[in-house]
């Protein structure tokens, strides 16, 4: 998954997108942010933004030490943080899903159609309304 991952993040970097937006959760966000992290050592022209629901601190809260470490890493060299939200609420990460759409024009994501309440669904719903492109990699496994 990563080689893919890296080969359309290399594509769309190569056609000149310089600015990724992630949401920093656990899973495929951080998955991405790594590699984007990783990406910029060699193309230091790309810019990875984050846009959180809430606070780091309130985020966190339930996540294992390493979990919590990568994190604060990822935040720590990304080139912007957004925080939508200053408290955890039912609707912060509908307004997080929602300014990431808003954000960009093209979604990477690996999502299980299987999967329709998750917020993974939500934000592909989202895009998909806005006639945004879905790059979906889960079907390329």
């Amino acid at each position: 998954m990563q080689e893919l991952l890296r080969d359309i993040l290399l594509i769309l970097i190569e056609s000149g997108v310089t600015d990724f937006y992630a949401g920093g959760a656990i899973g495929w966000d951080m998955f991405c942010e790594s590699e984007l992290l990783n990406m910029k050592k060699q193309y230091p022209q790309i810019k990875l933004h984050i846009i959180l629901p809430c606070p780091p601190e309130i985020q966190t809260q339930l996540w294992n030490d390493e979990n919590k470490k990568e994190y604060a890493h990822i935040l720590s060299a990304a080139d912007s943080t957004e925080i939508v939200s200053e408290i955890y609420s039912k609707d912060c990460m509908k307004m997080r899903n929602t300014r990431l759409v808003d954000s960009g024009n093209i979604c990477v994501c690996y999502f299980n159609r299987n999967s329709s309440r998750s917020g993974t669904a939500q934000t592909v719903r989202m895009a998909y309304k806005k006639g945004k492109t879905i790059l979906n990699l889960y079907y390329s496994r």
